[in-house]
């Protein structure tokens, strides 16, 4: 064979003494029990009485069988079926079992298949290239009959362990991707990073971050005449309508609080105009909740500074953002018009030269004191 094994007529069983001793009787506490565990098994062997009798034998132990009588054929089989346990002849025309096993080592089935080696030589050099090579066992021919089942019951049960093991670490697997996936709908992909990695995220001040904020007009008596069904599900609508602008503008979302909405830009991925992006996302919204079935008017708020951004809570992990930014903007909004875009004075100075808007004249603002608002149109483009 290509392996440098070849197949010597002395090491040949004689068929006239291998049909002998598969016609011999065993005793009735070695062969007349079932076996352990029984599978489907895989026999290989050209010679055709040891093939027929040995699966006599094994179907009498209760397992199921199916024969082979080349290399080639057991390649095939393997190919195209499911096995628990081959037993293979080593010395097979077409393609002997050192090449098999070779095969197997090489292209390994899907599932684990235990190997055992049957063979009249004796060389233990031989013996010790089957196992090399992945053969799990040896039984040398003529076999001892209670040797035979010994180890098909031994290998069967190393097989279901295996398969045990293989299914609990894919359900292992599956159970992790699903954590993973949950933990990245919650937290933006670098932040769930250093999580599953330290167990901790470090807050960190992050400069230059627009923050908006979006309020439903009226929703507290939209709610007071509204079955939960109806009112869940034109609030979903409008989440989702807003996430999917919010990514569209390159904006990470924060969280929603009731019937409030944040999101903020150049807080995970770079923006090289934060608040602009967040004014283009802002008056798409206005646009957006107004075509709903609901019909809502928004109000947004837009303002840009330094946040803090970090993870508090253990129960349910919330990643955010605090500052008298993330505060600002919540002022801005409760100032904004129905359907209107709302930012302060400085904000304006930054984006008056690409946007149309008017001034809605001077307000108090908390911790701002008194400042003119300006009310932001259109980006012109």
């Amino acid at each position: 064979g290509a392996t440098g094994f070849p197949v010597a007529e002395s090491e040949r069983l004689d068929p006239d003494h291998a049909v002998k001793l598969l016609h011999r009787e065993a005793p009735a506490d070695q062969m007349g029990r079932r076996a352990i565990g029984t599978g489907n098994i895989l026999l290989a062997d050209d010679d055709a009485a040891n093939r027929e009798m040995l699966a006599r034998r094994l179907r009498r132990l209760g397992h199921t069988v199916a024969t082979a009588t080349n290399g080639r054929e057991v390649v095939e089989m393997i190919r195209t079926g499911s096995y628990d346990l081959l037993l293979l002849d080593i010395f097979m025309p077409v393609m002997n079992g050192y090449e098999v096993l070779e095969h197997l080592q090489a292209n390994p089935p899907p599932a684990a298949l235990p190997v055992i080696v049957l063979s009249a030589s004796d060389d233990s050099d031989k013996i010790a290239r089957c196992i090399e090579i992945g053969a799990e066992d040896y039984l040398p021919k003529p076999f001892d009959p209670s040797l035979l089942q010994a180890r098909l019951d031994s290998s069967l049960e190393k097989k279901r362990l295996r398969d045990r093991e293989t299914a609990y670490l894919r359900t292992i697997q599956r159970e992790k991707e699903r954590s993973d996936d949950l933990l990245h709908v919650i937290l933006p992909p670098n932040v769930a990073a250093e999580l599953k990695e330290t167990g901790d995220v470090k807050p960190r001040r992050i400069e230059n971050v627009a923050v908006l904020f979006a309020d439903i007009v009226g929703f507290t008596s939209y709610c007071e005449k509204r079955d939960p069904e109806t009112i869940h599900r034109d609030l979903q609508a409008l989440v989702k309508e807003l996430e999917i602008l919010t990514a569209a503008h390159g904006m990470e979302k924060i969280k929603t609080i009731g019937d409030a909405y944040l999101a903020a830009a150049n807080l995970i991925h770079h923006a090289d105009n934060p608040t602009l992006d967040c004014v283009r996302c802002g008056l798409a919204m206005l646009r957006a909740a107004e075509k709903l079935p609901s019909a809502w008017q928004l109000r947004v708020g837009v303002h840009a500074g330094p946040v803090v951004a970090g993870i508090v809570g253990r129960q349910k992990y919330q990643y955010d953002i605090w500052g008298d930014t993330v505060n600002t903007a919540a002022r801005m909004e409760a100032a904004a018009s129905p359907g209107g875009l709302c930012v302060a004075a400085g904000v304006w100075a930054t984006i008056a030269s690409r946007c149309a808007g008017n001034s809605l004249g001077f307000h108090s603002v908390k911790g701002l004191g008194r400042i003119e608002l300006f009310e932001v149109l259109a980006v012109r483009e």
